[in-house]
């Protein structure tokens, strides 16, 4: 019912509060459909999530621009975000609560998203079980890895698959 990526998506959101890898996990989907019949509702979620990120390392520049195209993403997306099991209004809400936060220079705290659907909400529970998660706990603001990851991952294995699509497409060429 759901997509694997989605679901991946919530666990690093509302466990992990891993936002570099729900970025990461919800490009690789979004880019799987064509260029033209990719879902604009992806990029909110992705928006979301890099906006967290930068809030949380005091970016506020970059998660103000993050939050405010995720909100007019995704204010114009209501039915996409119901069959997503959110609920649009108050996820609408809680992006623009935040963004005056953002706006404001405040600290950054975890938060959720409204999840209105019993189903992903057991769904989504069951893999933090499988994981050994829990759901909604805090961020780790003492975690340098995951406040900096974009600068301090191995990216051995993308830079190897860059370069073997590269092969690829030079080849057929």
């Amino acid at each position: 019912m759901y997509d694997a990526a989605y679901i991946d998506y919530l666990i690093y959101f509302h466990c992990e509060r891993d936002y570099f890898e729900c970025h990461e996990v919800l490009e690789e989907h979004w880019k799987q459909d064509p260029p033209k019949e990719r879902k604009k509702h992806w990029v909110g979620f992705i928006q979301i999530a890099v906006c967290a990120y930068h809030h949380r390392r005091g970016n506020f520049a970059g998660a103000l621009k993050m939050i405010s195209n995720a909100i007019h993403i995704l204010e114009n997306d209501s039915l996409n975000i119901k069959k997503l099991g959110l609920h649009n209004e108050e996820l609408i809400k809680t992006l623009k609560k935040r963004k005056n936060e953002i706006v404001d220079h405040k600290p950054y705290y975890s938060f959720n998203l409204p999840i209105r659907d019993d189903k992903l909400m057991s769904l989504c529970l069951k893999r933090c079980s499988e994981k050994n998660l829990s759901w909604g706990v805090d961020s780790d603001l003492t975690d340098e890895f995951l406040l900096h990851k974009h600068t301090k991952r191995n990216r051995t294995d993308v830079i190897n698959e860059r370069l073997h699509q590269l092969k690829i497409r030079k080849n057929k060429s």
